[in-house]
Order: structure tokens, then C-alpha cells, then sequence
């Protein structure tokens, strides 16, 4: 039986909600269903006991992005009388948002001890999304058969779910509520402790630290009282944290906030007192601060907290009247003594966070630091050299550039994207193109809002400044939530721009980063109408072009969108592609082939079959078939098979006209 007061706060999944869509807001109804998906798309990272089921969902709605693409790029309006089922869409599509964040962002332990209600959520926004595709009108809409198709895919892959709802783990809910009942000072047996961690995937200090947050997130957007849930659930978490922390000193290290542990687990340090932990973290303060409420917070706990929008105490739930952090002498002291009762080295108030300090020299480590302070001079001639030192020690290994970043460096990098000397704007852009490199900075890099900074360089920087931020969306894109926000911000245009009229180098940079932003369904029409398609023509006729392979690989996935086939066909493209199937490579005949395939299927097929077939593209398709890559094998039966019924169509009406 699920605590009541606990029960209440899984309100922060929303109920269905009804809503009437106004006659005539159909572009506004499309437009708001592209964005719907895109902060979908965005949504990740879903660790917890439903990952299975959150992975699905989400991946059931990407599929409907080329849908919506399509609805929002058709010359045919919506007719008013069909607004009304795309509403409905639209209404179940939050409400899947709504639970994925949940699922995302949520508490691990809550969701579980919550199960139920999870469960029937999960029912609720399948079967919404279920109807809302059940009643669109597909042969009143334009769109293509391949993307109905698709949704016809997903609608079964719903419907099924629906039938074939998961089981819950009966053991992970039986453990934890065991534990969360429990009177705080009882002890639990470590067995399952240890299956709780594992299954709940909390083994490291920062997965600890995250779930902690998260379950503050969770009580402050429910609006409830947090006072007996926080209490509950806190004891519940601090038990497993300090199982791990004690029993796996392999996983979480030796020695945790000055508190030393034996490497064979079974000798404890002594009991933390609770006044002497982070109410967020739960562990030993290092370095406590007070919040305007009178609460005290580990420094960089309560940093993060507010560094994420909040503007309330996680504990209380008050609102703070200032973000300032005052340091708690005298609870810094009381730690010190009874680190020092209990034979323990008082902890000490780190710069930088421990994974840093290990991951660079001490020297490298304190040389950031003054850097840093030089990037927030009001001298442009000291943050002009400090920028520039910070651009070289980025490039040179991985170990700096989790330095760099753990430091706090990117939300300065960031600012100085839009200063006005060039050399500033350039080392900035660089250093963050070298940041990048590593997996884990790319997320930092996005969500400090670098993505306009750099678009910014892109259109106004110097043209080697316009190169590496190129090179800086290509590395971020890689991730594809990023291609979504990327996209966004307006960076295809210039990249269009610097494909057109950059260095050499500078097109390469824009031909691969436009190639990986174009991935993604939604950015393709962008890129078309930014007016790509007749670049990629000029650079497949430059004599010697060594832009051949990106040129085409680009005009390979852009023509599978309909603008874009639109495009290569005004743009004269056949007698071109032709001629690379004739000469060209082996992978750019493949793509050359590629290309052919969208644009001999549709309303024009037959011009272009015509065209391919009056400069002597049948007897190419032929060798290709038999001696070209797996992929170009695939494209040239296809084409060749394409060729067939249509000469058999000719030869059919020429026998009519005859008879």
C-alpha cells in the first residue's frame, strides 16, 4: 500500500486535458506540434525502473516527426473541419512530454514506491496517443505514403503496448517500501541494500547526488508539503548512500568527504552526525553556506539548485528573497572539531571538484584558475591573452578539458562569444570547439546557451572564427537532441553562407556539419530553402571539385524531402548524376543513385526517368547492380526496376495508340 501523502505528489504527471482548437489555426497548430516533438526529442537519460517504457514512448513519437514535417511544409492548407483531430494530437503529445520528463528527470525512488500510478499514466498516454492517430484523416491531408505508413507503424506499436502492459518489479517495490516505513534509526539488511543500488543504478557519489536532487525537484513542483515525504525518503536514500559508500569503496573510492573506510568494507567510520550533512546530498559539508530562509547547504549543492532556475529552499520550500550564500562559519568549525574527535583529516573546501583535480596537475589545476579570474577582468587585453592560453591547453589533452570545464569556464567562454574584438571572439569559439571534444562537456556546452554565441561567430566572426564555430556545431550535433536545438537557432543559414564563400577549409567544416544537422527531418526543409541545393550543383561542377563527396552525400539526404527533391530537380541535377555514375567513386556513385531514387518516384517521375534515360543512365544502373557497393546494388535494382515498368507502360501505349 503506496504512503498517501506520497501518492499526491505523482500529480506532477498532469491529467488529460481538454482543449478546443479555433477554425483557421491550423499553421499555428502544425507550428506548435513541430515543437512539441522537438523538446521531445530533447528528452533523454531515462535511468530508472521504467527505462524500457520511456525509451519506447519516446521513440514511438520521433517517428511521428516526419508527419508533422510534412503537415507543416505542405503548399495545401489544413481544411478547418480537420484542425480538430491534429488538436487532439497535440493534447497527447504534452501529456507523453509531461510523463517523459518525469522519467527523465525524476526521483528513481519515487517513481518506484509510486508504481501504480506510473503504471496507469503510462496507460493513460498510450491510449491517448492511440485515438489521437486513429482519427486523422489521411486522404484529406498531404502527406506522403512512406510517412503514413510510418504512422500507421506506430499506431500498431501503441496499441499493442497498450494491450501489453509491463510488469512492475514486485521485489525493487517490496524493498523499498520495507525501507521507506522503516523507523530512521533501524537497520536494514545489506543484502538489499545492495540489490536496491544496483537495481536503482545509484553505486556512484554523483548518481547518489542527482537522485537526491531529484527528489527535491519533485516535492517542489508538486507543491505539496514536503515535511514528512522529504523525511522519509531522505532516511531511505541516506541508507543506501551510506551502504555504498561503506560497503563498495571499489566503486565510490576509499576515503568520501574526510570519512575513511577499509578497503575490504567491513570496518566503518564512524556515524555521521545528520546536522553535518547536506540536506540535498547527504553528505559531509565541505565548504556550508546559509540561504536567506536560515537553511544551510553543502556550497555547491545549493550552486547547482540555483543554477537551474529555482528560487526556492529545497527544504522548506520558501521562497528565497536572494541567491546569496552566506558561509556558516561556526558549522565549518563544529565539522573540523568532530572530524578531528574522530581521528579524521577535516575536510577541505575544494576549488575545484575532486573528479578535476585528479584529472590534471596540480600546476595545470591552479593555472585555470588564475585564467579564470583573468576572463572575468574588465581589461580586454587581459581576457584576450587568458582566452587564448585557455584555447591551447583545451587542445592539448582530454584531462584539460574536464579541468577547464569543472572550473566554471564555459559560461565565461559563452559571454565572450559576442564581444566585439575579433581575436577574443575567435579564441573563445576555438577553445570551446576544443572543449567539445569531450563527450561529457557537449551538454554543458548546449545548456549554458553557447548554441546563439556561436551562430553569432558564424555570421559575424572573422573567417577563421566562422570555420571552428562550423566545426564547434558539427561536434555538439552529434548528439541528435542537439541537432533539434542547433537548428533552432538559426545556425543553417550561415552555414549555407560559409559552404557558399568560405575558405576551403571552411567549407569542409560547413559541409559536415550541415550533412549532420540535416540527419534530423526538421532541418532539412531549412536547409533547402536557406538555398543549399544550387551551391552543392556549383561545387559538383568545379573542375577538380574536391568537395565531391560532401556535395553529394548532402544532396543524398536532402533529397528524401520533399522540398528538397523539388530542389535538385530545377537545379538541372540529372545529366550530373549521371555523369557520376558514369565516373565517379564508388561511394559518391551510391549517392549519385541515391539521389535518382527520390526523384524518379512521385508526380514527376517520369520526366526524370526520361532525362536519366535520354543520357544513357540504364546501361550505368546495369554495372552498378552488379559491381557497386551493397548500398549502390540496392539503389541501382531499385532505379532499374523503376525503369522497367515504365518502358513496359510505353511500350503498352504505343500497342493502343497502334491498335
Amino acid at each position: 500500500m503506496e504512503d498517501s501523502s506520497m501518492q499526491s505528489k505523482v500529480s506532477v504527471v498532469s491529467p488529460d486535458r481538454e482543449e478546443e482548437v479555433a477554425p483557421g489555426a491550423s499553421e499555428e497548430l502544425v507550428q506548435s506540434l513541430v515543437d512539441v516533438v522537438g523538446e521531445i526529442s530533447a528528452i533523454s537519460e531515462f535511468k530508472n525502473a521504467y527505462r524500457r517504457q520511456f525509451c519506447n514512448l519516446s521513440r514511438r513519437i520521433k517517428l511521428l516527426g516526419p508527419l508533422i514535417e510534412e503537415l507543416r511544409e505542405s503548399k495545401n492548407p489544413i481544411p478547418d473541419n480537420e484542425v480538430e483531430s491534429l488538436g487532439q494530437l497535440r493534447i497527447a503529445l504534452e501529456s507523453a512530454k509531461e510523463l517523459l520528463r518525469l522519467g527523465s528527470e525524476g526521483s528513481k525512488i519515487f517513481l518506484v514506491l509510486a508504481t501504480d500510478r506510473v503504471n496507469k499514466r503510462f496507460c493513460e498516454v498510450t491510449s491517448q496517443l492511440e485515438q489521437a492517430l486513429a482519427i486523422i484523416p489521411f486522404n484529406k491531408l498531404d502527406v506522403s505514403d512512406e510517412v503514413r505508413e510510418q504512422v500507421e507503424l506506430v499506431y500498431a506499436q501503441l496499441k499493442r503496448a497498450k494491450e501489453r502492459a509491463d510488469t512492475a518489479d514486485l521485489e525493487l517495490y517490496t524493498d523499498l517500501l520495507s525501507i521507506y516505513n522503516m523507523d530512521p534509526d533501524a537497520s536494514v539488511d545489506p543484502v538489499i541494500l545492495k540489490r536496491l543500488a544496483e537495481k536503482l543504478q545509484l553505486i556512484t557519489i554523483p548518481d547518489l547526488m542527482q537522485e537526491s536532487l531529484a527528489l527535491h525537484e519533485m516535492v517542489v513542483s508538486s507543491g505539496g508539503d514536503p515535511g514528512k515525504v522529504v523525511e522519509k525518503m531522505s532516511n531511505l536514500l541516506k541508507k543506501i548512500k551510506d551502504f555504498v559508500q561503506t560497503e563498495s569503496p571499489e566503486v565510490t573510492g576509499k576515503v568520501k568527504n574526510g570519512v575513511s573506510f577499509l578497503a575490504d568494507g567491513q570496518s566503518k567510520g564512524p556515524v555521521i552526525p545528520n546536522d553535518f550533512r547536506c540536506p540535498i546530498s547527504l553528505e559531509l559539508m565541505k565548504d556550508p553556506v546559509i540561504v536567506s530562509t536560515g537553511q544551510t547547504y553543502e556550497r555547491s549543492c545549493i550552486e547547482q539548485w540555483l543554477g537551474t532556475g529555482h528560487n526556492t529552499c529545497p527544504k522548506t520550500q520558501q521562497k528565497l528573497s536572494s541567491h546569496s550564500l552566506t558561509p556558516n562559519y561556526v558549522l565549518r568549525s563544529l565539522i573540523a572539531q568532530w572530524c578531528e574527535s574522530n581521528g579524521l583529516d577535516p575536510p577541505k573546501v575544494p576549488a575545484l571538484p575532486n573528479k578535476s583535480q585528479s584529472a590534471c596537475s596540480a600546476a595545470e589545476h591552479s593555472r585555470v584558475l588564475d585564467l579564470l579570474q583573468k576572463l572575468s577582468s574588465q581589461s580586454l587585453d587581459d581576457q584576450r591573452l587568458a582566452v587564448g592560453e585557455l584555447r591551447l591547453l583545451a587542445k592539448r589533452n582530454t584531462e584539460n578539458r574536464a579541468c577547464i570545464a569543472e572550473a566554471g569556464a564555459i559560461p565565461l567562454l559563452v559571454s565572450l562569444l559576442t564581444v566585439s574584438d575579433l581575436r577574443t571572439q575567435e579564441h573563445a569559439v576555438t577553445a570551446l570547439l576544443n572543449l567539445s571534444i569531450y563527450e561529457d562537456n557537449k551538454g554543458k556546452i548546449i545548456t549554458s546557451g553557447a548554441v546563439l554565441g556561436i551562430v553569432h561567430v558564424l555570421k559575424r566572426g572573422s573567417m577563421e572564427a566562422r570555420e571552428n564555430a562550423a566545426a564547434t556545431l558539427f561536434s555538439l550535433s552529434v548528439i541528435d537532441e542537439n541537432k533539434v536545438t542547433i537548428g533552432a537557432a538559426g545556425a543553417i543559414p550561415p552555414l549555407v553562407s560559409l559552404l557558399s564563400n568560405g575558405t576551403q577549409r571552411g567549407k569542409k567544416d560547413a559541409a559536415t556539419a550541415l550533412f549532420n544537422l540535416c540527419i534530423y527531418q526538421g532541418n532539412k526543409g531549412k536547409a533547402v530553402r536557406a538555398g543549399v541545393i544550387p551551391i552543392l550543383m556549383d561545387l559538383l561542377l568545379e573542375p577538380g571539385s574536391s568537395m565531391m563527396d560532401e556535395a553529394l552525400a548532402i544532396l543524398a539526404i536532402l533529397s528524401s524531402h520533399p522540398e528538397g527533391k523539388v530542389a535538385i530537380g530545377a537545379a538541372s541535377a540529372v545529366p550530373v548524376l549521371v555523369d557520376v555514375i558514369r565516373n565517379g567513386s564508388s561511394r559518391n556513385k551510391e549517392n549519385a543513385a541515391a539521389v535518382l531514387v527520390h526523384l524518379c518516384n512521385g508526380d514527376q517521375q517520369h520526366r526524370y526517368l526520361i532525362e536519366a534515360q535520354e543520357h544513357g543512365v540504364v546501361s550505368l544502373l546495369e554495372e552498378l547492380a552488379n559491381n557497386g557497393t551493397d548500398r549502390g546494388k540496392r539503389k541501382a535494382t531499385l532505379l532499374l526496376e523503376r525503369f522497367n515498368r515504365f518502358l513496359g507502360q510505353q511500350q503498352q501505349a504505343e500497342a493502343q495508340l497502334e491498335s
